[in-house]
């Protein structure tokens, strides 16, 4: 049986997706790549299938009709056969010497029959024009050990669980019901969080084995663009506010329902965000429809929401409130390099 599953969803991603294709085939034999094409107009699918030709034992491909960056994590996920599943970019790649890290951890622990249902490890933004910045997860887990929710540390929002930090088993996923909307930016956000809950046994592989390319204008994390897109930010928000119990998982796991609550408020405050940085008439009415939305429909977090954590800075429409609140953003993302 392979070890890991990677998913490579790819759309017109032929300058760039040989450089994570390449980083990952240094897995060998004991992953599988797939490979999805997600209806690309360029020479994805010629690229694509050149590589199952050549590595018929790793390469699996998929040639799909436009669905989506979340269509793509679907594909891959029912076509996986691995213990564990892995989404990768196709502009981004792997550290190799971290992939083997992570292969014999889960080679260690098969032998045991005891696998486990997360495995967490760094991830590096590589910045076209500017310096790398690594995040890790050094005095939030443990290190070397199995452990549980209960014994973690303290996130914040510099230092969160995205997307390129988690190795989730494979069945743990398709477990959780995962359903993403098609034709849908920031879904990445779904796939982490929906699964949290069904997760008992973690590992932190402090390795820097994820490499987060930004740079490109046309990127989905770019600033203008996720302007542009921000009732997709909003849609997916909603999603997870929406999907888990939060209060039920508090009696349960105090520490799992603080790292929620925190994630749900990072979407928040990231949605609310672009809505102030938009700044028009059309932006700022959404931006109050947006706050007595989460009043409404989840009056048992929403304090928390709007008083305890920094989403409720950007509830505010006076322009000059925003004036400072915007300025914060600002000063901090110099620091922080989040786009």
């Amino acid at each position: 049986m392979k070890l890991i599953s990677f998913a490579v969803p790819c759309y017109n991603s032929e300058s760039y997706m040989n450089r994570c294709i390449d980083s990952l085939l240094t897995g060998g034999e004991k992953i599988e790549i797939i490979i999805i094409n997600d209806g690309s107009s360029d020479h994805t699918a010629s690229i694509a299938d050149a590589y199952k030709e050549k590595y018929p034992d790793i390469i699996k491909v998929i040639h799909k009709e436009n669905g989506g960056h979340g269509s793509g994590i679907m594909a891959g996920l029912s076509a996986a056969e691995g213990l564990y599943y892995k989404v990768v970019d196709s502009d981004d790649w792997a550290n190799p010497e971290s992939l083997k890290k992570i292969l014999d951890l889960i080679e260690d622990f098969q032998k045991q029959n005891n696998l486990l249902d997360l495995i967490v490890c760094n991830y590096v933004y590589e910045h076209e024009a500017r310096k790398t910045h690594t995040v890790h997860y050094r005095g939030i887990f443990p290190r070397n050990r199995v452990f549980t929710w209960d014994e973690c540390g303290t996130f914040d929002i510099t230092r969160y669980m995205i997307m390129h930090s988690v190795f989730y088993r494979t069945d743990l996923v398709k477990e959780c019901q995962l359903d993403i909307p098609l034709h849908t930016f920031y879904v990445d956000n779904i796939y982490l969080y929906y699964p949290l809950p069904l997760i008992k046994s973690i590992y932190y592989c402090d390795t820097d084995f994820y490499r987060y390319f930004i740079g490109r204008s046309d990127q989905s994390v770019n600033e203008k663009v996720m302007i542009k897109r921000v009732d997709q930010q909003i849609l997916v928000s909603k999603l997870i506010l929406e999907k888990h119990d939060l209060p039920a998982i508090k009696k349960q796991s105090p520490k799992l329902y603080r790292y929620m609550l925190l994630y749900a408020s990072i979407m928040v405050l990231i949605s609310a965000l672009l809505l102030s940085l938009d700044g028009s008439e059309e932006s700022l009415k959404k931006l109050k429809d947006y706050w007595r939305y989460i009043k409404e429909n989840h009056p048992k977090i929403y304090p928390a929401i709007r008083y305890r954590s920094l989403a409720g800075f950007y509830c505010y429409t006076s322009k000059i409130i925003r004036f400072f609140t915007i300025g914060g953003y600002r000063i901090v993302g110099i620091f922080y390099k989040f786009n």
